[in-house]
């Protein structure tokens, strides 16, 4: 998967702008069309996770063959009425397994896994969107993807 794989890993908040949705449409769709990247992973509980299932939901239209996979930090074991939800939104959805008794590294866990799974990683960071009351995982995560020599796109 990693050879054409691409993850989305951002601050739950964001400063949303229409000049974002383009510059991320533009890089998205360059990944795809000079990278071949065909495979998407997505977390949750970010906006930016929310923003870059938007523009690859769009881009769908225009290349089918792409793939959304929602990487689940909870929920190893799902009713099958859940799953079907999320598959009308994703081509396929899973938890990792090495994540079973992670507790509150869960998500920090689930991002090394999404990067493992990627060549590329697309990043919104933002030095000053750090949490006052714990550590950013997008920092840590960032970290991560640069000690494994990810191609890393980053925004803002």
């Amino acid at each position: 998967m990693q050879e054409r794989s691409c993850c989305f890993i951002g601050h739950r908040q964001i400063n949303e702008t229409e000049e974002l949705k383009i510059r991320l449409r533009q890089a998205v769709e360059k990944l795809i069309t000079d990278s071949n990247i065909d495979t998407f992973l997505f977390g949750s509980k970010s906006a930016f996770d929310s923003l870059c299932w938007e523009v690859v939901t769009d881009l769908k239209e225009k290349y089918p063959y792409i793939q959304r996979i929602y990487v689940r930090a909870e929920f190893p074991y799902i009713h099958k009425d859940y799953t079907d939800y999320l598959l009308e939104s994703y081509e396929q959805t899973y938890y990792p397994q090495k994540l079973l008794g992670s507790g509150r590294a869960a998500y920090v866990q689930r991002n090394y896994e999404m990067i493992n799974k990627s060549l590329f990683c697309v990043f919104y960071y933002n030095k000053d969107s750090f949490p006052a009351t714990r550590k950013s995982g997008t920092k840590i995560a960032l970290g991560y993807a640069m000690k494994q020599g990810k191609e890393i796109v980053l925004f803002p």
